[in-house]
């Protein structure tokens, strides 16, 4: 029996649904004023340890959040707690990637108008998160200088479905022989005029354009009353 037709339908369903709830936050996140950001990479690319420095550093003028999924534990919520700022898990359990719905019931009750940033750190995976709106306002796609300079050569659709490019673990780029041209040139290739952020979260080396780069579409997207009313 060929199940082909019937799980491609099955499959356009789940997606259909998940993109109206995705309009739905969306339209809920822009009337509260405030900026969702999310993050993808493969397992161990950097995106948590990126994201605790990001959480610390704006946290200091600015009021920030992060949902953080993960097939189990709830490990790096616990880490990025240290930051100061309001964290929650989201436990996907089997699944993938992070869904519009697992958002939408993680921040029921939530007071969004009294954030300015709400970072998404979705499950490590190059595949399944593409395909998955998740309301946010601009998405950031992570690669680590351990993982060589292909990755967006191996996985176009993410790099396509993404705002923004990051090259993370720089410090690390000469003692395994990273290739910066390469990788840039190889994001290119996928995505042409693809903004990318060189950096290093523990040395802080580009967190400065990083998060320039944030406090600008910050700015750009708010009203002037919502910028006035900002602490």
């Amino acid at each position: 029996m060929n199940r082909e037709p019937r799980l491609v339908e099955v499959r356009k369903n789940v997606l259909k649904q998940n993109d109206v709830v995705a309009r739905e936050l969306r339209q809920r996140f822009r009337e509260a004023g405030v900026y969702v950001v999310s993050l993808v990479s493969s397992p161990g690319a950097g995106k948590t340890t990126l994201l605790e420095r990001t959480l610390t550093l704006l946290n200091r003028r600015y009021r920030v959040a992060a949902l953080v999924g993960d097939l189990a534990t709830e490990n790096d919520a616990a880490r990025l707690r240290r930051s100061g700022a309001r964290v929650e898990q989201i436990v996907t359990g089997t699944v993938c990637h992070l869904e519009a719905a697992m958002i939408q019931r993680i921040i029921e009750g939530w007071e969004l108008g009294a954030l300015d940033f709400l970072f998404i750190e979705n499950v490590g995976n190059l595949v399944c998160p593409a395909s998955y709106d998740l309301g946010e306002d601009l998405r950031f796609v992570a690669v680590s200088v351990t993982e060589g300079e292909d990755k967006p050569l191996k996985y176009p659709t993410i790099f396509n479905s993404a705002d923004v490019a990051l090259v993370t673990k720089l410090d690390l780029a000469e003692a395994v022989g990273f290739d910066r041209a390469a990788a840039d040139a190889n994001i290119q290739a996928v995505r042409p005029g693809m903004p990318v952020v060189h950096l290093s979260a523990r040395t802080d080396v580009g967190m400065d354009q990083f998060l320039e780069l944030l406090e600008r579409q910050l700015i750009e997207t708010r009203t002037p009353s919502v910028v006035e009313s900002a602490p």
